[in-house]
């Protein structure tokens, strides 16, 4: 699973083409045990010795002709090791020698911090942004964001990939319900979910994009595939399942269902759509909803290109330009799949 977190901003009274911020945190889902955290803490995922160097491409890009609106901005990019979406408590921390520590809301504190210091404070022009992980991060933090930063500064968030359903795997069980569960629970991480939500709801359901966005006051562009592959392959028909053969070609390749399976399959699209039901209807926010069997696309060439998925005729980069920019509304709802001839469909039977 794959994530990224960002945001940028630019100096307030700063020409068109003066230097914008742009931050973004690394990640890779999530873990729900003490057994699974301590194999992140010897990866990429939970420790900077094993970090490998930045790349910006995509929404990072310093290129026009990859990143037209966002080019020139001040770029950060968050690398992500905490494995609860920068939302764990300390007072959750084991001390049985494991040397785990669950600190994903300081982390994030701390790194506002630091870029406030660095010239964010004086930011006019800001986005957050997130893939998969730092998605719901995106989601998460986006209001406290926006808190930080001046009144006076046009303050947005994007996230991509990253609208996990709460939704029965085909064998009608709740398996990301209990895997959020795990994860709330280990972390600590009601403490970093909305108020309001926890106030009436289990914590570990408010994890779930549906109930956040419904407290975010900040302007939101979601950007999500309706056959994310990560969310089929984890969500609606995860490994561990008693699955039958077809299943399990179907879930590595869209191309392989059957038409009983493609049914099932824009069940879950519906659900997608059901759940947006009430986020479209506020003028403030954006989407930009293909029907590609895919995961991230904000964080590479998917972005915006010649061979970028379009809706409306218009790449995902220029969509979220026409709504970070108030040029336009941006509510972009693709036909179900197999219409769409931009996408880019993954195929993991050659892996």
């Amino acid at each position: 699973m794959w994530c990224a977190l960002c945001a940028l901003s630019k100096a307030q009274g700063s020409t068109p083409y003066a230097p914008f911020h742009r931050f973004k945190t690394q990640g890779g889902g999530w873990c729900d045990s003490v057994a699974t955290c301590a194999l992140r803490k010897a990866t990429a995922l939970g420790s900077s010795n094993f970090m490998e160097q930045v790349q910006f491409s995509g929404i990072l890009s310093h290129d026009p002709a990859e990143n037209p609106d966002f080019f020139n901005w001040n770029k950060v990019k968050i690398r992500y090791c905490d494995g609860s979406s920068f939302a764990g408590h300390s007072e959750n921390e084991f001390h049985n020698g494991t040397y785990l520590f669950f600190r994903g809301q300081l982390i994030w504190k701390a790194v506002m911090d630091e870029l406030l210091a660095k010239g964010m404070s004086n930011a006019g022009q800001a986005l957050l942004s997130g893939c998969s992980a730092g998605g719901l991060a995106t989601m998460i933090h986006c209001d406290d964001f926006r808190a930080k930063l001046p009144k006076t500064a046009t303050v947005k968030c994007l996230a991509d990939a990253s609208f996990f359903l709460d939704e029965k795997d085909v064998n009608g069980r709740h398996t990301m319900q209990l895997f959020y569960k795990n994860v709330v629970n280990l972390h600590g991480a009601a403490k970093s979910l909305p108020r309001d939500c926890v106030a009436k709801m289990s914590p570990s359901l408010c994890f779930f994009p549906q109930q956040i966005v419904e407290s975010i006051k900040t302007p939101l562009f979601l950007v999500n595939p309706a056959y994310d592959f990560w969310q089929i392959q984890h969500v609606l028909v995860p490994a561990a399942s008693d699955l039958p053969d077809e299943w399990r070609r179907c879930r590595l390749n869209i191309q392989n269902c059957s038409s009983h399976q493609m049914d099932i399959l824009q069940g879950f699209r519906n659900s997608l759509l059901n759940a947006l039901g009430e986020f479209k209807k506020k003028k403030e926010r954006g989407m930009f909803i293909n029907s590609c069997f895919i995961h991230c696309q904000t964080w590479m060439a998917t972005w915006h290109g010649p061979n970028s998925p379009k809706l409306n005729n218009k790449t995902i980069a220029e969509n979220a330009g026409d709504w970070y920019f108030n040029r336009e509304q941006t509510k972009q709802i693709d036909c179900p799949f197999p219409c769409n001839p931009s996408c880019l469909n993954m195929d993991f039977t050659q892996a």
